[in-house]
């Protein structure tokens, strides 16, 4: 893809939110990581036979297929994997997979805590033995995290609870959770589908699908093809450079969506689904309806949000907002997409307001906008469906007063990555045991009492089903494509184990045995052909029903009102920082600019106004207080961002992990604290307000 000169400019004014879309920069990125490093601890692969295995990276959560090179089968290098429906590309994080490998930082053998509280290398026969023993004492008292929504892992630790009496098992919160929670409210019994490559006009409403949304490389690789840069055309030998679809971006920073988008419609922070109401409302009076049960209640429900009060309310501009419904309306194939900037957090209601915008356009099942997918199938009788998992909110698990007497913990670090970190660090501390599987010791490995290393994805057998943000059911299986070392094991092996000792025979020996029998579950593949990179997919639908729009629901959850302050909080998420499991990876600081983190500071973006109107200058250093804490940054003046806003990027502010995380910048989500979203069973915490003032 290349970028004509309108769009080159647009992106010059918004790449401060993170890296361009484009295959070039993560080449770029690629050579970085491979010429750059000089670390003692990368490997010289020597010469040999160099071969090529696809893969699938477990290590960035928005799927990322791609093609491991190896010599002498060390891999060395990931490479993109052409023609797989999610691919298109890599991210900086799949780029990561091969170098992490050799990471001095990651966990060889298991680690007990001891009776002077330090940790000690145990072997993994104590190890095991001590986590048996802990769960026959616990019993029922147990609850489950897993961190990874997409795998069979969590169907295994949901089979290990129930078989032990519990069914307090909880993911982390994710755009997935919230889009249940809706589809549920609503009547779907269905998940939500997004048909980007047929749609003709999308509209991400908070939803950085270029960045941080849904399955990314797809939707990059989506917009590249959507989006020429110019060719040739043979009828008038003239350069043409009109583009086949449309993407517009509402949201209150100018991101990486945002910047090549044909127009960004600045909206403050936290008001996504009420900028939907306001398009619900024009396009009402524009004669749309939909089969929805309570269509009448809800004509009359958003009728309150008309252009006037939609833009009082989100601070978009009144003749933008009616120009962007005229466009939806004379659109063939219109899409709404509704999330959250920071991946979560957004709770359920506006993604039901999101649904109802695309029902009233009448793309419900139909070419280029929502499909609704079947749910997802399981292969272990006592696991609890996905569906039902989704339920169980996790910040609400760490606020409750009773704990459990064991807490395992998979690949996931809440203590970090959840809103007020130091309650949930309290509430973990008041487990008696925990135990984490981990590859690295974040977080919420170092407060736990038995960690477990677990294996990276390259060295282990590991599956995906559907990733959020698909248009289409898809089943991918990543082969082993390195040899694992003595001391790591694969979290679901571990677990099938445990559970056959304490006499809950789960139905499978192995975790690859469990994989091949889920195989059998898409008629067209095998165990072989998937492990091979070649993804199952499926265009099967679910019948839409009956299904209702709640504008009760709707009603009381916008007027709950976050933290009070004098800007609003505008967190965002850049890929290359990794996530709160890995931590920065290596080579990604040096993609890091002087205007992101200025010494151990990082960056607040605020535009010239908010800057003149609270008295600060490009470079002040200022506090950002909220939630009863505050952070340290420097200003950075950005006129890509809404007024009275303050952009925070996501991925700073570790005490954990490695020396190339540690020590740069602050965690957000110290400022931020969830609250319940009425109705809905959910925490809200994209609505938060800060102080910020001159340090």
């Amino acid at each position: 893809m290349g970028f004509d000169r309108r769009t080159f400019i647009k992106f010059a004014a918004g790449a401060s939110a993170g890296i361009m879309v484009t295959p070039l920069p993560w080449k770029l990125l690629d050579d970085v990581a491979i010429w750059t490093q000089n670390w003692s601890w990368i490997p010289s692969p020597r010469k040999g036979e160099t071969t090529y295995t696809n893969a699938f990276s477990k290590l960035d959560p928005f799927g990322v297929p791609m093609k491991v090179r190896r010599v002498r089968n060390m891999p060395v290098r990931v490479l993109p994997q052409p023609g797989h429906p999610l691919g298109g590309g890599l991210s900086a994080l799949s780029i990561a997979e091969t170098q992490l490998l050799y990471s001095p930082s990651r966990l060889q053998r298991p680690q007990l805590r001891g009776a002077d509280g330090k940790f000690k290398e145990v072997s993994w026969p104590e190890a095991s033995r001590k986590f048996q023993e802990e769960l026959r004492n616990a019993g029922q008292n147990i609850a489950f995290i897993s961190g990874d929504e997409n795998s069979s892992v969590t169907e295994v630790l949901s089979a290990l609870a129930n078989a032990l009496g519990s069914n307090d098992i909880y993911l982390m919160p994710s755009e997935a959770q919230s889009a249940a929670k809706a589809a549920e409210l609503m009547g779907f019994n269905a998940r939500f589908g997004y048909d980007l490559e047929g749609s003709d006009h999308v509209l991400a409403i908070g939803a950085n699908i270029l960045e941080n949304w849904g399955t990314v490389l797809r939707n990059r690789r989506i917009f590249k093809n959507s989006h020429p840069h110019s060719f040739r055309n043979k009828e008038t030998n003239k350069e043409d450079t009109a583009n086949t679809a449309a993407l517009v971006y509402a949201g209150p920073l100018q991101n990486n969506t945002a910047a090549v988008a044909e127009s960004w419609l600045p909206i403050y922070p936290g008001t996504e689904g009420v900028l939907a109401l306001g398009i619900a409302n024009l396009l009402i009076a524009a004669g749309k309806t939909a089969p929805a049960a309570d269509f009448d209640a809800f004509k009359d429900f958003v009728a309150a949000y008309g252009p006037e009060k939609t833009a009082e309310l989100t601070g978009v501009d009144r003749k933008k907002l009616e120009a962007e419904v005229a466009k939806l309306l004379a659109a063939e194939k219109p899409l709404l997409i509704i999330g959250a900037a920071s991946g979560s957090g957004a709770g359920a209601a506006a993604l039901i307001a999101g649904m109802a915008v695309n029902a009233l356009l009448g793309n419900i099942n139909r070419p280029g906008g929502i499909t609704l997918l079947p749910k997802a199938g399981k292969i272990l009788k006592n696991a609890a469906p996905l569906a039902d998992i989704y339920r169980n909110d996790l910040t609400q698990f760490f606020a409750r007063r009773e704990k459990p007497a064991l807490l395992l913990i998979h690949e996931a670090n809440p203590i970090y990555a959840l809103p007020n970190p130091e309650a949930c660090k309290a509430a973990l501390k008041a487990v008696p045991f925990k135990v984490s599987f981990s590859t690295f010791m974040d977080e919420t490995s170092a407060l736990c009492d038995l960690v477990l290393p677990l294996s990276m994805g390259l060295e282990r057998v590991d599956d995906a089903e559907t990733p959020y943000g698909s248009g289409k059911i898809s089943y991918c299986i990543s082969a082993m494509v390195a040899k694992p070392g003595a001391g790591v094991l694969n979290t679901g092996n571990v677990i099938l184990s445990v559970a056959r000792r304490l006499g809950k025979d789960l139905g499978f020996e192995l975790y690859e045995d469990l994989l091949r029998a889920k195989a059998r579950l898409y008629e067209k593949s095998s165990f072989e052909s998937l492990a091979a990179g070649f993804p199952a997919e499926s265009d099967e639908k679910v019948e839409a029903g009956a299904f209702s729009f709640k504008p009760g629901i709707l009603d009381k959850a916008f007027a709950l009102e976050g933290n009070k302050g004098k800007v609003r909080l505008a967190a965002y998420v850049r890929a290359s920082l990794g996530t709160a499991k890995t931590g920065i990876p290596p080579y990604s600081n040096k993609t890091l600019r002087a205007d992101e983190l200025r010494g151990n500071l990082m960056s607040v973006l605020i535009n010239g106004a908010t800057a003149a109107r609270n008295k600060l200058a490009d470079g002040d250093k200022v506090f950002l207080e909220g939630g009863g804490k505050k952070i340290a940054a420097r200003v950075r003046v950005f006129e890509g961002i809404i007024n009275d806003a303050a952009g925070v990027c996501l991925g700073f502010g570790h005490s954990a992990l490695d020396e190339f995380s540690q020590n740069k910048g602050a965690n957000v989500m110290e400022l931020v604290t969830a609250a319940p979203e009425p109705e809905t069973g959910l925490n809200f915490w994209c609505k938060a307000g800060v102080d910020i003032y001159k340090a």
